[in-house]
């Protein structure tokens, strides 16, 4: 598939064609991702005749601890890597093209927040920023470029600052968007807190070690209350993939249409896609056409009927059929 058509692919997909677009790119995957072409003959799945996205097999996402996941004959402009908090090493995504991850990044934040230029956008990612190949840093250094406010930036323990900063922001009215990981907000929010305001303020993953893990309602209830906010963002995403899902308050995501989120049985990742009940969130992501764009993640959650989500936690355990016959290969 050529880069015209993959450009094509995010930003003609919508919710009428989404089908049509997803089954597209299945096959060219099933033909050129050959670890995904191989995971698909080790359960015994073959497509025939016209099927629906959800009935398509999920690439289990530890796969990409183990496994070259990327289009035959390419070679990755660059790698992002997880930060490997479970202690069984660091997935690796290779990347042919890295501006498609821009154009779907770009594109998401525009859907849900408008022109990035118009924000101040503020970045507390301590643990991110003390690494290289974070897909979540690459991505927040383009948002803070865009950005037309000199106060952009990146403050890892200049906690005094960032004060002082959304304070002097909060004043002036301006679009502020105030991006960190659970654990650096947590910390901010136990050193000050901020007057009402229509501040933004985004989290984005888990403790990954640094403090105890919370329910997303107890982590908001905290941070509303220190940050003068009604509801806390949230965003959704993962190195495995090149699209983000993002929350507006109350833990429910919603998706960009070149992405949509499945719910399989978590005793069985081949079940029916479930509705309005708990188990693995399944993701197709389109963007992610040169390595795999359908990955069974190991988050537990819900998908309601308007396709929105919920995330309620990680799954405890990931030996699953179909995934440990690769893993030892």
């Amino acid at each position: 598939m050529n880069r015209e058509r993959a450009i094509a692919i995010i930003e003609n997909t919508n919710y009428t064609n989404f089908n049509e677009m997803a089954m597209e790119v299945f096959s060219y995957q099933t033909e050129k991702v050959l670890p995904y072409q191989l995971f698909q003959k080790l359960i015994g799945f073959a497509a025939h005749g016209s099927i629906l996205p959800e009935w398509i097999p999920f690439l289990p996402i530890s796969l990409f601890k183990s496994h070259d996941i990327i289009a035959q004959g390419l070679v990755p402009e660059i790698s992002y890597f997880s930060s490997s908090t479970s202690g069984k090493g660091p997935s690796e995504h290779k990347v042919a093209d890295n501006s498609l991850y821009q154009l779907s990044y770009r594109k998401c934040f525009e859907l849900f927040y408008g022109n990035p230029e118009d924000w101040c956008i503020l970045c507390l990612l301590p643990g991110y920023m003390e690494r290289e190949g974070s897909s979540l840093i690459a991505m927040a250094q383009d948002l803070v470029t865009q950005s037309k406010d000199p106060d952009s930036g990146f403050f890892l323990d200049q906690h005094e600052t960032l004060q002082q900063l959304l304070l002097k922001k909060i004043e002036s009215k301006k679009k502020t968007l105030l991006l960190g990981v659970s654990f650096g907000l947590l910390d901010f929010a136990e050193k000050f807190t901020l007057p009402s305001s229509d501040l933004v303020v985004m989290e984005t993953g888990g403790m990954k070690g640094r403090k105890k893990e919370m329910v997303r309602s107890e982590l908001h209830a905290i941070l509303t209350e220190a940050l003068g906010v009604e509801k806390i963002h949230s965003e959704y995403g993962m190195t495995e993939l090149l699209s983000q899902a993002y929350s507006k308050g109350d833990g429910r995501f919603e998706c960009p249409p070149w992405m949509r989120v499945f719910v399989r049985d978590q005793g069985d990742p081949f079940s029916k896609n479930l509705v309005a009940k708990r188990g693995r969130l399944c993701v197709i992501d389109l963007a992610n056409i040169y390595s795999c764009s359908f990955i069974e993640t190991e988050d537990l959650g819900i998908v309601y009927p308007d396709g929105s989500f919920e995330v309620l936690g990680r799954l405890d355990f990931s030996d699953m059929r179909g995934c440990n016959v690769m893993v030892s290969r």
